[in-house]
This record gives structure tokens, sequence and C-alpha cells, in this order.
């Protein structure tokens, strides 16, 4: 298990650098803020495996994002992943950013969960939260995403429609951490290591 050979957690990571707007909006956000377990927030640990620093690695079984570092650390983030049927595994590149992005639920989405409208704007009530990290497969958008939540209580469980989940506060940090293009490798189910 990938979590396992990153036992040693060094330090709570820093707190996110929020802009006055998103102060505002998460101010306001028309959910309860939830209680993340230890385990799930937000810390600098030791990091043993081989992604250049820089690179986000996803591992699904143990509901961690790692953003790599320099030295063999990372900053780990407790996330929610998709549901095992519908969850992205693979290698990808974040092709695209936005911050309070809206939302367009896709013909899936609206079957399967909706009704919903066709674009929800950008906001605390929006599902895709504070930033949205877009996955490209080459020139192509996935369809996935690594974004804030408006389900905080949800970080740590395989419940999304396929996306990677995080606080609103993580996601802040980490897009202030990466741009277009940086790799992003999300270990299948049962593969951690």
């Amino acid at each position: 298990m990938l979590g396992g050979c990153m036992q040693a957690t060094l330090a709570p990571s820093s707190d996110a650098s929020l802009t006055p707007r998103d102060r505002l909006l998460l101010s306001h956000a028309p959910y309860a803020q939830a209680t993340i377990p230890e385990s799930f927030r937000r810390h600098f640990v030791d990091y043993s495996r081989k992604e250049a620093p820089g690179t986000i690695l996803v591992d699904t079984d143990a509901r961690y994002l790692y953003y790599v570092l320099p030295g063999g650390k990372a900053i780990r983030y407790g996330v929610a992943v998709g549901e095992e049927a519908m969850a992205f595994s693979g290698v990808a590149k974040v092709g695209r950013m936005a911050e309070w992005p809206d939302w367009i639920p896709t013909p899936e989405i609206q079957a399967r969960l909706g009704p919903y409208p066709a674009r929800v704007p950008g906001g605390p009530a929006n599902p895709l939260g504070a930033r949205a990290l877009y996955l490209y497969e080459g020139n192509k958008d996935t369809l996935y995403r690594i974004h804030g939540t408006n389900q905080p209580e949800y970080i740590g469980q395989a419940i999304s429609s396929g996306c990677i989940r995080m606080t609103n506060e993580d996601v802040i940090d980490l897009f202030d951490r990466v741009k277009p293009g940086t790799t992003v490798v999300v270990l299948a189910q049962r593969q951690s290591t």
C-alpha cells in the first residue's frame, strides 16, 4: 500500500493562500464545515516513490493525493475519489486550470444524478468548489478533474462520479503550486505499492 510506504508525517502544511474573493465566498458556504480526520489533513511527508518533483500522484486506495517535492518529500492531501466503476486511472496532464469554475454536468451525470441546470455558476454551492484542475490525455479533455467540493464530509471516501475531490482550502493550496502541463498519475484501485 502506497500510504504504508510513507508513514512519516513530518509536519502539518501551512495554510492555503486565500484571496479576498476566496475568503468572501467561503464565508458564505451553504454547507457545514466538516471535521476532517487528522490523517486526511494536509501534511508534509516523506516520499519514497520515483515521481519527479512537481508531479501529482493520487493513491485511490489510501485516498491521498501527493504533490511531490524535491529531496524525498511530498505534500499529502486527503481526497475523495471516484466510485470503483467510475474512477479515472492512468497518466494525464493538467490541461487547464480554473478559479471558482462553472460546472457543466455531462449527459451521464444528468441521467444518473440529475436533474441539474445545464450550467451551474462558480461559487460556494458549485460541486467543483474553489478551483479545478482539468485532466487531459494528449489534447483531449478526459472529463475528469481534481477539484474542490461543497461536500467536505466525504474526504477519505470513494464516493464521487470519478473526479478527485479536495477540501476547498487544499485545492487552493495545490492550485497555487501547479501549472498547466503538470503530470498527474492516478493509481487504479488495488494498485497501491
